[in-house]
């Protein structure tokens, strides 16, 4: 039964995502027929309402406005389009009538303060309009609806990010809205170049995506790529800029990111003046960017906020801290289980007397407080904010402390666990540092069973993979694999802003020249006798 079951359902599973319910047919040029067919479309939808009203004119034209009571400003709707044709006798020229044919364009041309307005015949675009915050307005006789644009209540407002916050620079990061990440960013970028193309996606949500260019430096055929894959995508519904980014990256099984993430319109900002096209996604603060590199996602904005010097030094530390996440507890258990002639004697004589008692290996140990530590940072994540930081501190020091005294571990493995994950911290995207964290284990298993052996092989592995690694068809070891020299000067370091005059080599190739010659700095001259 069980096996029918089964195999009945894959039979009468759909090939294609669920349609909307309403068809894309003509309106009528009754009212009654199209009130009808909406009251009908938006059945048991308790927000959506339907305002029958009267124009002032002569003869009087029956109408109705249909809106989200939910999603405008009813202040704003009754002010720009209620009151402009229902407070005052419409007062035309002598040879104009109101009339059924061309009540429409008198409503639009003449009467409506609105500021984005614009008619339709289809029910599916009157609906989708409404849908999103607008208002329809339907007349008697005419085969076409007016909408008209409201604002209307924009969610949360802009307040520093969380997840990348910065000691100097701007506090303002994206939120939920669409268009206030727009505004953000043409506050930055104030030229007709940065171009805004907005696609739905979502036969149900119908979500507003946003593709952002420079037009001119970004390329043609990485503009083009982009607007493929996301048309191609069909879906029910988009949750977040999540299902976008796992529907357009290069390798859909890759443990690193692909695709950039960011809720900072300055980091955007400047992933736009490099050549980059940037994903903004109604109802989620994260704007993707792409092509992305390994390189970009060890980047803060705060780096180019910061004087070079101090930025460069802090980009060192950043490259240190990877390894340290990276490489640290798989060495130890590589150098204490089977190199320990390069450990100093008197050294290996503290270890010895240290590890006498303990139960377990030391590989053990430390997967066991990795693992500890795994489930505090979860815990203090999704814990509320003003008890998650303290959980996490008071559990790691008290059960830290228990096991240590119970017997069950040693003192180095905690001091490498708690440094491996102070280091991970330092990496400032999430993804690269939850990428670090799965191959910290891997590495660590290689070293308890080959040692060092295991752990160049590991490193060998990791190397190839990123290596064969592209995003949107570019290499992600870029500007290192392949070399490029006058991109390597904002890598490990980063050179002042004066010396960095091109752009990236394989993004930014349309314009590869930003800046002019000779923009440092020039000591004044002295003046004179």
């Amino acid at each position: 039964m069980l096996t029918k079951a089964l195999s009945y359902s894959r039979k009468k599973e759909p090939k294609t995502p669920v349609q909307e319910s309403a068809e894309r047919r003509p309106l009528f040029t009754s009212l009654e027929q199209n009130s009808t067919e909406l009251q009908k479309i938006f059945d048991l939808c308790e927000d959506i309402v339907f305002r029958k009203f009267t124009l002032n004119c002569e003869p009087p034209l029956n109408a109705i406005a249909v809106f989200a009571e939910s999603m405008i400003d009813e202040k704003s709707g009754s002010d720009t389009i209620l009151k402009s044709i229902m407070q005052e006798t419409v007062s035309l020229p002598s040879n104009l009538e109101v009339t059924q044919a061309n009540a429409i364009e008198i409503l639009k041309g003449r009467l409506l303060t609105a500021m984005s307005t614009k008619d339709t015949s289809d029910f599916l675009e009157l609906t989708d309009f409404v849908l999103d915050g607008g208002v329809a307005l339907v007349v008697e006789g005419s085969p076409s609806a007016l909408i008209c644009s409201v604002a209307g209540p924009r969610g949360r407002a802009v307040e520093e990010p969380i997840t990348e916050p910065a000691v100097r620079g701007p506090r303002d990061g994206f939120v939920e809205d669409y268009q206030t990440n727009l505004f953000l960013l043409r506050k930055r970028i104030k030229s007709s170049r940065l171009k805004v193309e907005l696609v739905k996606v979502g036969a149900i949500s119908k979500t507003t995506v946003a593709l952002c260019y420079i037009k001119g430096i970004a390329e043609d055929n990485l503009i083009e790529e982009v607007k493929t894959r996301i048309n191609r995508i069909q879906i029910d519904a988009v949750a977040g800029s999540g299902t976008i980014e796992e529907m357009i990256t290069d390798q859909p099984f890759s443990l690193f990111p692909l695709v950039q993430y960011s809720e900072r319109p300055d980091k955007i900002a400047g992933s736009l003046m490099e050549g980059r096209v940037a994903i903004l996604v109604d109802n989620s603060p994260m704007t993707l960017v792409v092509p992305t590199t390994f390189i970009s996602l060890l980047q803060a904005s705060e780096d180019y906020e910061n004087e070079f010097i101090f930025a460069s030094f802090i980009r060192l530390i950043r490259f240190v801290s990877l390894n340290i996440a990276l490489l640290l507890p798989a060495v130890t258990v590589a150098i204490m289980t089977f190199h320990q002639e390069i450990i100093p004697d008197k050294l290996m004589g503290v270890i010895i007397i240290t590890r006498k008692e303990l139960p377990f290996p030391l590989y053990v140990e430390i997967l066991i407080m990795e693992i500890f530590f795994e489930i505090l940072r979860e815990a203090g994540v999704r814990l509320p904010r003003t008890i998650g930081q303290s959980v996490s501190i008071v559990g790691g020091l008290v059960i830290g402390q228990a096991t240590v005294e119970a017997g069950f571990v040693g003192y180095i493995p905690v001091i490498v666990v708690a440094l491996t994950a102070v280091a991970t911290f330092v990496i400032p995207n999430y993804a690269a540092g939850t990428a670090i964290r799965i191959l910290r284990f891997a590495l660590i298993f290689l070293a308890a069973f080959l040692g060092g052996v295991g752990i160049m092989m590991g490193l060998m592995f990791i190397l190839f993979y990123l290596c064969s690694l592209r995003s949107f068809g570019v290499p992600y070891l870029t500007p290192i694999a392949p070399v490029s020299l006058s991109d390597l000067k904002d890598t490990f370091i980063r050179a002042p802003w004066w010396a960095m005059r091109t752009r990236p080599r394989l993004i930014g190739v349309k314009e590869p020249v930003r800046m002019d010659t000779n923009q440092g700095p020039v000591r004044p001259s002295k003046g004179k006798e």
